[in-house]
């Protein structure tokens, strides 16, 4: 019955970009327990692969390169956002049985890395679960993906884009330009949440009324530099507002920076919530220059390219 409900397929597997953070600016702290963001995503040729597979149980695996990692460290219950997806499916068609599912994570996005891997995956999962149970929502997907998380609606868009309110209301910026980029992982996770609250804390404690902030927003500088495809131009504007949290919670990652520097990157800088830090270089043959330098210093390194590709169907 339950096949026949889903026609022919009874496995899809679909793909999602992680996110470089070119500029963030946080500002307000708002009554619904978030702040208001100005961030500049870009999309990068680094994917989380994500299979659905109906088995008549549920159950999360990993695979890929990270898949070990994952084991400790990634829930596996109804916590991971993959099955919050189908929930947030079934809301709105009840033939949707995510506790009939299987999911199985190819994981190449560094975990708790501000590289929005999770959101990732959860936006993979959206496209395959509407898929496997033919429900056709597509148009309603973003904001489905709004409601799982800030950054699953740039996970299922891609490209380049301006998201403002807690970063999921998006402003797409039309370029096909390619930046070359380089990121460098930690072997230890940063939370999200204890960076934001770091940030309040130092900034109440310079004296700032965290709840009264101007409402932030991307230089226009930077948007240009951006459709033109500029990276010297583009490293002049990058900023991020939570470097100073994660680097009081993580001091080590200021070294990292400074040897991006020295490796001969545009700029380097902790990218999102970090503590996975960005490095923007000239061109791809820079980034494999400045990843294999830094790689050779202890410093593992991935060198990746921006993408204009969101959440899409692999089969």
């Amino acid at each position: 019955m339950l096949v026949a409900r889903l026609g022919t397929r009874s496995s899809v597997v679909a793909s999602s970009p992680a996110k470089v953070n070119v500029f963030f600016a946080v500002g307000a702290f708002l009554k619904n327990g978030f702040h208001e963001v100005a961030s500049c995503y870009q999309a990068l040729s680094l994917r989380e692969v994500v299979t659905v597979e109906l088995e008549g149980k549920f159950s999360i695996d990993f695979a890929g390169p990270l898949a070990d990692q994952c084991k400790v460290s990634v829930p596996t219950d109804a916590t991971n956002l993959v099955y919050k997806a189908g929930l947030a499916i079934r809301k709105l068609n009840t033939n949707v049985l995510p506790q009939l599912v299987s999911f199985v994570i190819h994981k190449s996005v560094p975990i708790a890395g501000g590289m929005a891997g999770g959101s990732a995956d959860g936006a993979a999962a959206l496209v395959a679960l509407d898929r496997l149970f033919s429900t056709d929502l597509g148009p309603q997907l973003p904001k489905i993906a709004a409601k799982l998380g800030s950054d699953v609606p740039f996970s299922l868009q891609g490209g380049t884009a301006i998201g403002i309110g807690r970063g999921e209301k998006l402003s797409r910026i039309e370029t096909d330009a390619i930046l070359h980029w380089v990121m460098t992982p930690s072997s230890v996770g940063l939370s999200t949440p204890d960076v934001y609250r770091k940030l309040d804390v130092m900034r109440t404690e310079s004296g700032v009324d965290v709840s009264v902030l101007e409402t932030p927003e991307v230089p226009a500088e930077l948007v240009a530099a951006l459709v033109s495809g500029d990276a010297m131009e583009v490293a002049k504007y990058m900023h991020n507002d939570l470097e100073i949290a994660a680097l009081a919670l993580r001091p080590e990652l200021a070294d990292t920076i400074d040897a991006g520097r020295k490796a001969g990157a545009l700029k380097s800088m902790v990218s999102g919530s970090g503590p996975t830090i960005a490095h923007l270089a000239k061109n791809r043959i820079h980034a494999e220059q400045i990843a294999n330098r830094l790689t050779g210093a202890g410093l593992p390194s991935i060198a990746t390219y921006t993408s204009i590709s969101g959440t899409r169907l692999e089969n």
